[in-house]
């Protein structure tokens, strides 16, 4: 399929917990993605899914007097109604429990891993953070802790199976140099040269079926099960079919876009294409890389009860603000944050007051000339050449992965509308303003089409307004 197909995936989200907005901002992101390769003709297969082994889960399904698939059978579930909650257009929701589908992949990439002698057992000791299910070094560490879940590592003595990562050094440091593997944005990419060129070591791979039971078995070897990121990261593939080799595996791998967070950064930029290289499989093309998301200037966490709960949000302020909030107010690559009062700010400034204001002028001022013989064609040039470099700004920002900016360039050609109509006077009932209310008319049609990857029920609702001439508000004010 050539330059024709676009694969996408979001990271899988982690099963021990209900999704929160951290994980809501990286399905919107993608689904934008998803949804403009589409409008530009492609091929598109989208992703999304949920990670459902390890420790962790464990130990939530314990504390809830679960089995650990019951647990994550209701969790799953959360996340994907949150897919349809959030207007996710997602093509497949791969599940890591998945018998059928996930585990024959599993099971095939631990086998070639193991004839490739990229496998080996031996006994080990070091640091292990039961919030990342990873081994950490000392230099990871913060003041001794974890810098991500700023808890003290266990100190782990047990006997797994070992992947040699170090043997993939010098040829990842190339990948990466070259962008072989585009790390969006570069302070990420200097983060994952700045790990390789420390030094890699080879990594667990199992954990002792005593220590870890929610997993799946080690091939051939029933004392071990599966380390959860060699488990999880799989998904990629398993959901194209890589274990038969499906036509959709061939069709759509490698992946175009990985969009992930910044805490998972390292397990996708260097075991998963260490692992890639091992299988001789094709490596992704880009990592896309968001930040964090803090409430009011603090990290979100159930002990200070401020968990935003997307579900919540978008009942009490509908979908497509969400949407807005999330795409606009946080930088695409970059930390961002939330309050109430900021995103109600959002919707009655650019929302409210700003789009819905709009597109009920132009539909109200339409409404006076319906009958009037004019051209339904764009008949100004300061409009055509404003229009014409708006979409040049925006797929720029688009190709540039810089979404909130992309959507600033909107708003800028709705405040352009605005200001043209109080300068015209186009309220005023004049031959001539009936020619400038069609350009406008024209005008919001295109922005209707800028903004279906972002808000496309809004999108769909100016397109029927247009049509129907119905003025109901868009986003009704919020007092």
């Amino acid at each position: 399929m050539g330059q024709n197909k676009f694969y996408i995936t979001t990271s899988i989200a982690y099963t021990n917990a209900p999704p929160h907005i951290g994980f809501a901002l990286e399905l919107i992101q993608a689904d934008v993605l998803a949804r403009y390769n589409r409008l530009q003709k492609k091929k598109v297969y989208f992703l999304t899914g949920t990670d459902e082994h390890g420790s962790k889960v464990e130990k939530a399904a314990r504390e809830q007097n679960l089995t650990p698939q019951e647990f994550v059978d209701q969790i799953a579930q959360k996340f994907l109604e949150l897919t349809k909650t959030l207007n996710i257009s997602n093509d497949d929701f791969i599940r890591t429990t998945d018998e059928i589908r996930h585990w024959p992949a599993v099971k095939k990439v631990w086998q070639k891993l193991s004839e490739n002698g990229d496998l080996y057992k031996q006994k080990y000791k070091g640091l292990y953070c039961s919030g990342c299910e990873a081994f950490l070094t000392e230099k990871d560490l913060v003041n001794g802790k974890c810098p991500n879940h700023h808890i003290k590592p266990q100190v782990v003595e047990e006997e797994n199976y070992f992947f040699r990562l170090s043997k993939y050094q010098e040829k990842l440091k190339s990948i990466i140099e070259n962008e072989e593997i585009k790390i969006i944005p570069e302070e990420r990419k200097k983060e994952v040269l700045s790990f390789i060129n420390q030094g890699l070591k080879d990594i667990s791979f199992s954990r002792s079926k005593d220590k870890l039971n929610w997993s799946y078995p080690v091939p051939n070897d029933d004392t071990q099960t599966i380390y959860v990121w060699c488990d999880a990261l799989i998904n990629y593939i398993s959901a194209l079919g890589y274990a038969e080799n499906s036509e959709i595996f061939q069709k759509f791998w490698p992946a175009d876009i990985h969009c992930i967070g910044k805490d998972i950064l390292r397990f996708h930029a260097i075991y998963w294409p260490a692992m890639l290289l091992s299988l001789s499989l094709p490596l992704p093309k880009t990592i896309l890389v968001h930040g964090f998301i803090t409430v009011e200037g603090q990290k979100m966490s159930k002990s200070l009860g401020n968990v935003i709960d997307p579900f919540e949000l978008v009942k009490k302020y509908g979908q497509d603000a969400v949407r807005y909030y999330l795409l606009r107010e946080i930088p695409t690559t970059k930390d961002g944050d939330f309050s109430y009062s900021k995103f109600e700010k959002r919707y009655n400034d650019d929302l409210a007051k700003g789009l819905g204001n709009l597109v009920a002028r132009v539909l109200g001022l339409k409404c006076k000339i319906q009958n009037a013989k004019c051209k339904m064609t764009m008949q100004n040039s300061k409009f055509i050449e404003v229009l014409e470099k708006t979409k040049k700004d925006y797929q720029e920002a688009i190709k540039n992965y810089k979404l909130n900016e992309a959507l600033a360039v909107i708003w800028e050609l709705i405040g352009f509308c605005d200001k043209y109509i109080e300068e015209k006077r186009l309220w005023e009932e004049k031959e001539e303003n009936r020619q400038e209310i069609k350009n406008l008319v024209e005008t919001i049609k295109e922005i209707a089409k800028l903004l279906e990857p972002f808000l496309p029920k809004t999108s769909e609702k100016i397109v029927k307004q247009l049509e129907t001439g119905n003025l109901a508000s868009l986003f009704p004010r919020i007092n």
